[in-house]
């Protein structure tokens, strides 16, 4: 990432790679980079979510919130470190629907 980067990165996503004494983990470029995929897939999952939310049998909001947590969070999907939380929570801002309570998360 250079100096003169556009990208806003927010606080919220900058805590995940930080450490106790507010240091960063790995590159700038890095976290950018990390960022950027992050926030594009919770802007694509709005599509889906609300698809499910209006389909037959439709499960809440929570629910539906709760069901795309646990397809990130799994160790497979690639998203370590909070970012599976960063997500679903980020997911829920785009949709204005109200935050689960995400398993394993601080209360």
């Amino acid at each position: 990432m250079s100096a003169d980067s556009q990208i806003f990165i927010p606080p919220s996503f900058i805590a995940l790679y930080t450490d106790a004494r507010g240091r960063l983990r790995g590159t700038p470029a890095e976290l950018a980079a990390r960022y950027e995929l992050c926030e594009d897939l919770a802007n694509h999952l709005v599509e889906q979510a609300q698809l499910l939310y209006h389909g037959a049998g439709a499960p809440s909001e929570g629910d539906i919130l709760l069901g795309i947590h646990a397809g990130l969070a799994a160790p497979e999907a690639g998203f370590p470190d909070g970012q599976a939380d960063w997500i679903v929570l980020r997911l829920a801002e785009l949709l204005g629907w109200r935050a689960p309570a995400l398993p394993g998360a601080a209360a």
